[in-house]
């Protein structure tokens, strides 16, 4: 009988510890990403966008924990400068100094912390702006802080 209590007591002293153990956290250490591969995905290397017209940015955003949020920049490439992230390369207008540039910068939260996101985003474009090559950046963070940019050459045409 004593045997059977002091096995009894080990067993219970044992399931007790390994009850509190604590499970590890685990720590995000991935990027998000940006998808704009599909045929509704807008703009995509290259694309033209006509001023005074409005259009919807549209991509696919991803993370393998949870999307926070999401944020667009549009500027002027008028000097050639270059932050692409794309293999093909645009054609290049004359570098010209800029009168009134586009500009846009906006920032989206991204709604109860998914893994998938749809981005859709409606943007105007001024009919007096400047046409010529502009940079269309797109910035995804996620909940643990992790971004990934993504840097599209576009043209503004008449």
């Amino acid at each position: 009988m004593q045997t059977l209590k002091k096995y009894a007591f080990m067993a219970f002293m044992l399931s007790s510890a390994i009850a509190c153990k604590k499970d590890k956290e685990s720590i995000d250490t991935e990027k998000p990403t940006i998808d704009i591969s599909a045929e509704t995905a807008f703009p995509k290397q290259c694309s033209q966008i006509k001023r005074g017209s409005s259009f919807t940015f549209h991509a696919r955003l991803a993370d393998n924990v949870a999307l926070g949020s999401y944020s667009i920049n549009v500027h002027h490439n008028f000097d050639h400068h270059s932050h692409s992230t794309e293999v093909e390369e645009c054609t290049l207008e004359p570098i010209k100094t800029p009168v009134k540039p586009f500009t846009l910068v906006k920032s989206v939260n991204i709604p109860g912390q998914p893994q998938l996101y749809d981005a859709q985003l409606q943007i105007d474009v001024p009919a007096d702006v400047d046409p010529g090559n502009y940079h269309f950046m797109i910035q995804v963070t996620d909940q643990s802080g992790w971004s990934i940019q993504r840097g599209i050459s576009v043209r503004i045409i008449e």
